[in-house]
């Protein structure tokens, strides 16, 4: 069993840069992939990023290059590192949690957290 909470969403202007958090319980957390996850309003939720227990990453092609996701499996925590934010991140954002592995698609995670708001102003 896997308990994921995001926090560090907020409101920002175009170009700024946030930082979310996901803090994870469980003993094998460190074998789990973990991917981020977002929903606009009236949208389906859609790939972020992943990381795999080995470091591994993935990233959507929308925000290649702008998103850095990384984990840190002593403290059970897994970051999304946002930069040059853009309105159209604007999104709920999601945590969740793989025990077969890192995946692009929502049916391949196990566990998710509860969902942190990421408001982007132009």
């Amino acid at each position: 069993q896997v308990q994921l909470v995001e926090s560090g969403g907020g409101l920002a202007q175009t170009g700024d840069s946030l930082r979310l958090s996901c803090a994870a319980s469980g003993r094998t957390f460190s074998a789990y992939g973990m991917g981020w996850f977002r929903q606009a309003p009236g949208k389906v939720r859609e790939f972020v990023s992943a990381i795999g227990w080995s470091g591994g990453r993935l990233y959507s092609d929308s925000v290649k290059g702008r998103f850095t996701i990384s984990r840190d499996s002593v403290k059970r925590m897994v970051y999304l590192q946002m930069n040059s934010l853009k309105p159209e991140d604007t999104a709920v954002y999601y945590c969740a949690a793989a025990s077969g592995g890192i995946s692009t698609d929502t049916s391949s995670y196990n566990y998710w957290g509860q969902g942190t708001q990421v408001t982007v102003s132009s």
